[in-house]
């Protein structure tokens, strides 16, 4: 289970598959100027059936592995920490609770309720098509970060909640953010989002359907730490700390896997994880746990499994070069 996680407010069953699907034509894993159906199937948890969400030239998607190191890589990381490893924040249910950040599918059908937000000046107005039974993080009496993310797949928006609670027929949530799965457009400079770089979350997830189901993970993935700085770096577009130390990393900083670190003594599902950090690298999105990489919970996780990732160390990256920090 993670550990408790810095207030990002300080400054500034198995997971059922449903059974309808939906066939649409997108990019397919490995070749994103190919198309062909793919099936999106409803319901929390659910597989994507390979669609990936934002076009094929959004950050997320792009293939850094041969961008250049950032200048000052080895003092980032030195302040996240060397010789600190991985931790897989997310796996198989723990205490009968969700381990990791959940999501639900829903069609264009969903009905829509209100929603009420603490920082309604920088979250997207409802309604939001958020089914009565949404999965949220750390389960419905958790006292955490309690995402709820939701997926509309017919018009392929995500729907993002954080401090989610529900009342009445709709839901209350500290902010909110919605996003077009087919479209580059950020925030606003400044903006929260559900997350505290302004970045969507659900992007940024190992999902069991990806790694395990089909082997691979063709997008960046996100990750939190302890001591973050007061900026941010796009596509981040909102810092969530009062540190000023050069030294310290800002929200969107990206991190990737060294190309000369060797994956094949990892089991197949980690490979695939540590392949997509290579390729795609992951953006700090969020304070919380040292190398925590955030997932999607899912009861056939093996956590043993997951665990081996802890052997992957903080001096075993690398930041790709950052463009112009936003401090203010």
């Amino acid at each position: 289970m993670s550990e408790p996680k810095v207030s990002r407010r300080t400054f500034g069953s198995n997971l059922a598959h449903g059974a309808a699907a939906f066939c649409v034509g997108a990019g397919v894993l490995g070749s994103p100027r190919r198309a062909r159906a793919l099936e999106v199937a409803l319901g929390s948890g659910a597989s994507l059936g390979g669609r990936r969400p934002f076009p094929d030239d959004n950050p997320w998607n792009q293939d850094i592995s041969r961008a250049p190191v950032d200048p000052d890589s080895d003092a980032f990381l030195k302040s996240i920490g060397l010789e600190r490893g991985l931790h897989p924040d997310f796996g198989a249910d723990y205490d009968g609770q969700p381990n990791g950040i959940p999501y639900v599918v829903v069609p264009g059908s969903q009905p829509r309720v209100p929603v009420r937000f603490e920082y309604d000046d920088e979250s997207d107005p409802g309604p939001y098509p958020i089914p009565p039974d949404a999965p949220v993080e750390g389960g419905p009496k958790a006292q955490g970060d309690r995402h709820v993310l939701v997926i509309d797949r017919d018009h392929w928006k995500l729907y993002e909640l954080f401090g989610a609670q529900r009342v009445g027929r709709g839901w209350q949530a500290a902010s909110g953010a919605v996003f077009d799965l087919s479209s580059n457009a950020l925030r606003p400079a400044g903006w929260t989002s559900a997350d505290a770089a302004g970045l969507p979350i659900f992007p940024g997830l190992v999902r069991y359907d990806e790694a395990v189901e089909q082997k691979v993970i063709p997008h960046a993935l996100r990750f939190t730490c302890r001591r973050t700085r007061h900026a941010y770096v796009a596509p981040a577009r909102h810092f969530a700390s009062g540190r000023r130390g050069a030294d310290l990393p800002p929200m969107g900083m990206r991190v990737r896997l060294k190309a000369s670190f060797d994956l094949s003594k990892f089991p197949p599902p980690v490979r695939v994880i540590l392949q997509a950090l290579q390729t795609y690298g992951m953006f700090l999105a969020d304070n919380g746990g040292d190398w925590f990489i955030s997932g999607a919970p899912d009861r056939r996780w093996d956590d043993d499994v997951l665990s081996t990732l802890r052997r992957v160390k903080g001096h075993d990256f690398e930041v790709v070069r950052m463009g112009r920090l936003t401090t203010r």
